[in-house]
């Protein structure tokens, strides 16, 4: 059993490498056929079912992956309201926010100030609307007051709390008062099934 999950955890740490070395690689690119080596289990090691590896190989592809599996898997799913574009985007504009913004945060009375730019004007519109409807949906989550506004590089987000919530607000910063709730997944199945969740 230990060798099969030090197998297992050392192959799900080759494949990225793999895949890097392939793109990086000078000479022409290797065409897959992934249908065929499913088939066939080229390629594919014997794996106990909880020892496959889970991730996507890229984070935004995997959050799609697994909405994408969701859907199929419904037979009640209505493919005509279905919108993986919308799903893409929001993700870019997550990716955008999450790694290209800066952040200068700002201690104030009950919380903190967190203003968000970035000179890409690509950039800035991620922010815009990520910050504001992250506030328009989570406003109230755990009893905190957030507000948002949209300036010329991008947005000001405030969060205030209770005396206790200062210190998280503060320890969090702006990327994890986002990620309060948790409520991005259940958003994510919301825009690919052609919903407006704000």
């Amino acid at each position: 059993m230990r060798h099969t999950v030090v197998f297992s955890l050392l192959f799900s740490m080759a494949l990225p490498a793999a895949a890097m070395a392939q793109e990086t690689s000078q000479s022409a690119p290797m065409v897959m056929d992934h249908a065929a080596m499913m088939q066939a289990g080229v390629g594919l090691p014997t794996l106990a079912e909880d020892t496959i590896p889970q991730e996507g190989g890229q984070a935004a592809f995997a959050a799609i992956a697994e909405i994408v599996a969701r859907l199929v898997a419904d037979p009640a799913t209505d493919w005509t309201k279905v919108d993986g574009e919308a799903l893409r985007q929001h993700l870019i504009d997550m990716d955008n926010v999450t790694l290209h913004a800066e952040v200068s945060a700002t201690e104030i009375e009950g919380g903190a100030r967190f203003d968000v730019s970035a000179v890409d004007p690509v950039v800035q519109a991620s922010i815009r609307r990520m910050a504001l409807a992250h506030v328009a949906t989570m406003n109230g989550y755990l009893g905190l007051s957030l507000s948002a506004e949209p300036t010329e590089r991008g947005a000001v987000l405030t969060a205030t709390g209770s005396a206790a919530q200062v210190p998280m607000l503060r320890g969090l910063g702006f990327i994890g008062v986002l990620s309060l709730g948790a409520h991005h997944q259940t958003h994510h199945l919301a825009l690919a099934t052609g919903q407006n969740p704000h």
